[in-house]
């Protein structure tokens, strides 16, 4: 199988993203409703590139339970974690296209392309989006010797002190990296990444003082902040957050700046377009399910509803964005 090169990955549009992966699905997948409404003939996977545990882990069980309900068929979580994220999304790839095998798509997936030129895939080509889950709010937080309450103190103590300030994420190439480095052009500010194997990792550098700020997941740092462990400055979702609704966007502050976890479910490019549709539809039932959304809200972050198009526009626009980044930054791909 023939991966795209790099240079050809990054400058594809959201309307050619759509045509690979939507279109291309109707196209080569002959429609069989009777097929569809047979579905699922057998227990599914839902295929995790993350231990058990994290965000992706807790998502994938919570709606794995909620369509085990809908369609009468267990679907049952595989973590297949390692190469960077990697292993997962090949796998489902690979399989057959039969709306058996789910893949968790989270943020890494989206950066694949531009990263990643030696797989035997290619995420942009050979994953069809199927629905959004959630759009998981990430906070802005520095450890308390740090002296600075805001955003805007945060920046003038680091002009203040150019090459003197570091902040961690879980490794090169990573959401929590790429944000630092979105988070220092738009404020034209000289802080050092330090790179951990991993997003845990990471945090307890911080905690221990090791680094000075942290991009990292509201519901993995929120106990950490009301401890007074960690301060808060700011969220990096366009909105306010719900689990810390005082405290302002970095937006307010840097216009254009976002900086959010989306996660979704994805299938083989060929899975035919009614099974494609009706899981759609049985997942934006349970984001709009009022215990369930409850749920997710409080673990993971407020819902992603939408078509699959809505899904796959979305992802593409991440793509875009930190395809950017990437590229400013000058990271090679690996």
């Amino acid at each position: 199988m023939r991966s795209l090169s790099p240079e050809l990955a990054m400058t594809i549009r959201r309307r050619d993203f759509l045509n690979l992966t939507l279109s291309t699905a109707g196209f080569l997948a002959v429609p069989n409703v009777a097929q569809a409404q047979r579905y699922p003939s057998r227990p599914v996977r839902i295929l995790v590139a993350s231990p058990p545990g994290g965000t992706a882990d807790f998502l994938a069980r919570v709606m794995g339970e909620w369509l085990s309900q809908q369609f009468g068929q267990p679907f049952l979580v595989e973590n297949k974690g390692g190469a960077g994220n990697v292993l997962a999304a090949e796998a489902a790839a690979r399989a057959s296209p039969d709306g058996h095998t789910l893949l968790l798509i989270n943020p890494a997936h989206m950066l694949h392309a531009m990263l990643y030129k030696s797989a035997d895939f290619n995420f942009v080509r050979d994953i069809a989006p199927v629905a959004g889950l959630i759009r998981a709010p990430n906070v802005m937080e520095v450890h308390p010797s740090v002296p600075a309450n805001t955003v805007p103190e945060f920046i003038a103590y680091a002009k203040a002190n150019p090459g003197k300030m570091n902040y961690a994420s879980a490794g090169i190439g990573t959401l929590l990296h790429l944000g630092g480095e979105l988070f220092k052009m738009l404020a034209g500010i000289d802080l050092v990444h330090i790179p951990y194997r991993g997003t845990a990792p990471a945090l307890m550098a911080l905690l221990g003082g090791e680094v000075q700020m942290m991009c990292d997941n509201i519901s993995t740092s929120i106990e950490h902040i009301r401890a007074g462990k960690l301060r808060a400055l700011a969220v990096t979702t366009a909105a306010r957050s719900e689990m810390l609704p005082d405290l302002p966007t970095v937006g307010t502050f840097l216009p254009g700046f976002e900086q959010s976890a989306v996660f979704g479910i994805g299938v083989p490019i060929r899975t035919p377009i009614e099974i494609v549709n009706r899981l759609n539809t049985e997942i934006n039932t349970g984001l709009g399910d009022a215990n369930l959304k409850k749920r997710l809200a409080q673990v993971a972050g407020p819902t992603l509803p939408g078509s699959a198009n809505d899904f796959g526009e979305l992802v593409a626009r991440e793509t875009d964005k930190w395809g950017k980044v990437i590229r400013s930054i000058g990271i090679e791909p690996a």
